[in-house]
């Protein structure tokens, strides 16, 4: 799987869609996945909007619950790393992040606090 650092100070500003929700690995049982060290794995849908383009909603995983974030909150995504993969015919992007946290404060324009 290729990964890609996705460098979020040119995303603009990046906002909660979805607070975050327990990934599950498997639906039917309700079974949380697990990350290599045995945490649980969370996403967040998060909005992206750079420079007046559609928004566009991306969903992130991450290592452990974020605290304190909720829908419509501005966030800041530290370490974030886009992976391409395909399945048989299917194929597309997935994003990771080493953490998620909310943005106290007025936002200060364009990625300043994304």
């Amino acid at each position: 799987m290729q990964s890609i650092p996705v460098d979020t100070a040119r995303l603009g500003v990046l906002r909660c869609a979805i607070a975050p929700e327990a990934k599950l690995s498997n639906p039917e049982t309700q079974e949380v996945k697990r990350d290599r060290e045995g945490n649980p794995v969370w996403t967040v849908a998060v909005t992206v909007r750079q420079d007046g383009r559609r928004i566009s909603v991306i969903e992130i995983a991450v290592s452990g619950q974020p605290k304190g974030i909720e829908e419509g909150q501005i966030v800041k995504v530290t370490g974030l790393t886009a992976f391409m993969w395909s399945m048989g015919d299917r194929h597309g992007v997935s994003f990771r992040a080493d953490a998620i946290t909310p943005v106290t404060g007025p936002a200060h324009g364009k990625g300043a606090d994304a």
